[in-house]
């Protein structure tokens, strides 16, 4: 999405079109499921004692995050660093790890429409009834106490990624991986199967609401009031959203029943959690076959170094490919991070190195000191 063309609705562009709006709700889908994965077999009277044993990993590993992605956002790369976001996600996901499974899953229910509704009806307390949302928060705004409340606003309400519309991504992860066992083939099509249905119902919903129950032509007068100056885009609707990146615009309650790229509503968020699903389960059971496991297995590769792929990335982006926006930069981009982290891997393989060079740094980071021997 970084280096591709801008998704039109014709030919290869479909391709695009797909992934817009849906490749960070994956992302970050990816990384609730994951959480739950990670401790999968854990025994609880292993972990740690104490706060400091127990918290003290992740609150270092969200500190290097959110300064890696304070960093990156400072280099104006082009994009919307979303690592900032993720260290916020990852402390706010620690007390509901806790919660079982049916209440853990009843909550990620809820906050599909509670998280989004969250974003509408504070907007206009904090003064984002109808604009001014979407920013990046950047090192640059740590400078003073008032830029210090921007950035937590961004963090939590208002930026490009933020807390409110997309944490129940986090959950229904969590909620996901808790219930389906993806070693199983049958659970893995169900999950497919599932996903499909949820895609289905959320983006159906907002299609029947915008254009057989007239929830187009009320946001159109609303966007005549409000954001007079999109009327003269060729879709007045998506120009709004696109200038809300991340969060819902507050000036109709019809904002919470479109489902387009970003608008972070309830049907979006459904109807991306359900393509989430959908392809968690398809890859899930591809990887279950031989010849599968082999087609899949650079991907997986470069997804066990996602955080090294990503900041390099973004660093590229800032220096020598600035504003790259075309299928040659795409493809170049995808081979590239496909070959270099299959090439890590095999000089690595068996070392600690092989999880890429950020994951070992983030592990060592974390990893418990050794206790010194008692006196005498």
């Amino acid at each position: 999405m970084h280096v591709g063309p801008s998704p039109q609705p014709e030919g290869a562009g479909y391709v695009i079109v797909a992934a817009d709006g849906r490749a960070p709700a994956l992302f970050t889908l990816l990384a609730g499921f994951s959480l739950v994965l990670a401790q999968r077999g854990l025994d609880p009277a292993a972990r740690p004692a104490g706060w400091a044993g127990r918290y003290r990993p992740l609150l270092i590993r969200c500190a290097l995050m959110a300064v890696l992605g304070l960093f990156l956002a400072s280099l104006w790369p082009g994009i919307l660093v979303i690592l900032a976001f993720f260290a916020v996600y990852f402390l706010a996901a620690e007390p509901f790890t806790r919660l079982s499974t049916p209440v853990l899953t009843a909550v990620a229910g809820v906050s599909v429409v509670a998280g989004p509704l969250l974003s509408y009806l504070l907007g206009p307390v904090f003064g984002y009834e109808a604009s001014g949302r979407g920013l990046v928060p950047e090192a640059a705004d740590l400078t003073s106490w008032s830029g210090l409340g921007t950035v937590l606003c961004e963090l939590l309400l208002t930026g490009a990624y933020p807390l409110a519309t997309y944490f129940p991504y986090i959950l229904v992860g969590m909620a996901l991986a808790r219930v389906c066992d993806v070693r199983e083939r049958a659970t893995a099509l169900r999950m497919a199967v599932w996903g499909t249905a949820a895609a289905a119902a959320g983006y159906g919903s907002a299609w029947l609401a915008t254009h057989v129950f007239g929830a187009r032509e009320r946001l159109l007068a609303s966007i005549a009031v409000h954001h007079p100056d999109a009327l003269a885009a060729a879709d007045p609707v998506r120009e709004v959203l696109r200038r809300q990146y991340g969060a819902v615009p507050s000036t109709s309650w019809d904002w919470l029943l479109v489902a387009d790229p970003y608008s972070q509503t309830p049907p979006e968020t459904l109807g991306n959690a359900g393509v989430g699903c959908a392809l968690i389960g398809l890859c899930a059971f591809a990887a279950r076959h031989r010849l599968g496991a082999r087609l899949l297995r650079p991907f997986t590769v470069l997804g066990a170094m996602a955080l090294s792929a990503y900041v390099i990335h973004a660093l590229v982006l800032a220096g020598p490919a600035h504003g790259a926006s075309s299928w040659s930069a795409w493809l170049a981009f995808s081979a590239a991070a496909l070959a270099l982290t299959w090439a890590w891997q095999r000089a690595y393989a068996d070392t600690p190195l092989r999880r890429g060079p950020l994951e070992h740094a983030l592990r060592l980071a974390t990893r418990p000191g050794r206790r010194r021997p008692a006196a005498g």
